[in-house]
């Protein structure tokens, strides 16, 4: 049997984090998280997640910040990086995609948009998965 892919969830509202590990297994995920920008990073590059959902505000180091380093490193940079955020500001989303993220989607989300964004991105879950911009 193939394995599942991996979303490693970088975010530190813990409600979030257990509905979208919710959503995300119940759509055929793998899911690890973290609740801040520096245990994420480190998740990102000791787990190999298949993509990542991150959140921008988050206590020290900001999705941005965590955002960007993922981009610097080479065994990080190809990972799809979904930022999912309650900041819609048009400046942070601009910010957000110009440094890689490969789509912003607002909070509160949309449970089905989220998953078929993501299996949209990543190449899973069928034909009926399209993409949705926020």
């Amino acid at each position: 049997m193939a394995d599942r892919p991996k979303i490693l969830i970088i975010d530190d509202e813990r409600d979030i984090v257990r509905s979208l590990s919710v959503r995300l297994r119940a759509a055929g995920y793998d899911v690890v998280a973290a609740t801040d920008g520096a245990a994420g990073l480190d998740l990102a590059v000791e787990g190999e997640p298949t993509g990542i959902l991150l959140d921008i505000r988050m206590p020290g180091m900001d999705g941005l910040a965590v955002l960007d380093e993922l981009k610097k490193r080479g065994d990080t940079k190809a990972i799809p990086v979904f930022v999912l955020s309650a900041n819609v500001v048009e400046q942070v989303r601009s910010r957000a995609l110009a440094a890689g993220a490969c789509c912003f989607l607002g909070k509160p989300f949309q449970a089905e948009k989220l998953v078929s964004t993501i299996g949209h991105v990543l190449g899973v879950g069928g034909a009926g998965y399209m993409p949705v911009a926020d």
